[in-house]
């Protein structure tokens, strides 16, 4: 079975950059800065998800809009995440497993949209400046569509640094994470976004 931090990151391609703001401007000001100005980005990151299945993971993503992405995780177990802009691709190299699905009908109005998706912020989320705690500038965004996977999306810059997201789902899980290394716009092959599943593996899906 797939454990349930992997479920999340099926629909997960976080808002991450290095943006030129002064220090102190509101999180959705920074947010949509981001979304206008970067076209691809490469990090690291460290994942705790607590409440319910609670698991510690962490890798590195690249992404590249639009809708291409590749989430491999390190700990505790490796899994690929890709998106090729038509089809997410979910790969468990222990088990020898892909699963894949038509990418729009992955994304919907999940964190994914916000930063491989469209630009239409205002139009899938209700934004609201949360200010500062424990110096970070935050922000809440919730889906305007119910029946999404998240209840809600926070995001916690630094003078123009995404350092921590969290996410409450309706499973009754947090997903925290918090990123490093982060290089904003770098140049990123196409085949990092490109998936063909092993020979042998199985392949559920559409």
């Amino acid at each position: 079975m797939t454990p349930h931090w992997l479920s999340t990151l099926r629909y997960l391609v976080l808002p991450l950059a290095v943006l030129p703001l002064s220090a102190g401007a509101e999180g959705i000001t920074q947010l949509r800065a981001f979304v206008s100005q970067t076209q691809s980005l490469s990090a690291a990151f460290n994942q705790e998800v607590t409440g319910g299945q609670a698991s510690r993971a962490s890798g590195t993503l690249e992404l590249k809009r639009p809708g291409r992405f590749r989430w491999t995780y390190d700990t505790p177990f490796a899994q690929l995440i890709v998106g090729d802009g038509k089809r997410l691709w979910v790969f468990d190299k222990e088990l020898n497993q892909v699963s894949t699905r038509k990418l729009d009908d992955a994304l919907g109005s999940s964190p994914a949209a916000l930063l491989a998706g469209s630009n239409h912020i205002d139009r899938d989320y209700t934004l609201k400046n949360l200010g500062e705690k424990d110096k970070l500038d935050w922000l809440e965004a919730i889906p305007k569509q119910a029946e999404g996977t998240f209840k809600w999306i926070r995001m916690g810059f630094r003078e123009g640094q995404l350092i921590q997201m969290q996410l409450a789902d309706n499973f009754g899980q947090t997903t925290r994470l918090t990123f490093s290394q982060i290089k904003k716009n770098p140049a990123l092959a196409e085949g990092r976004f490109r998936f063909t599943p092993p020979k042998g593996a199985d392949v559920m899906g559409e």
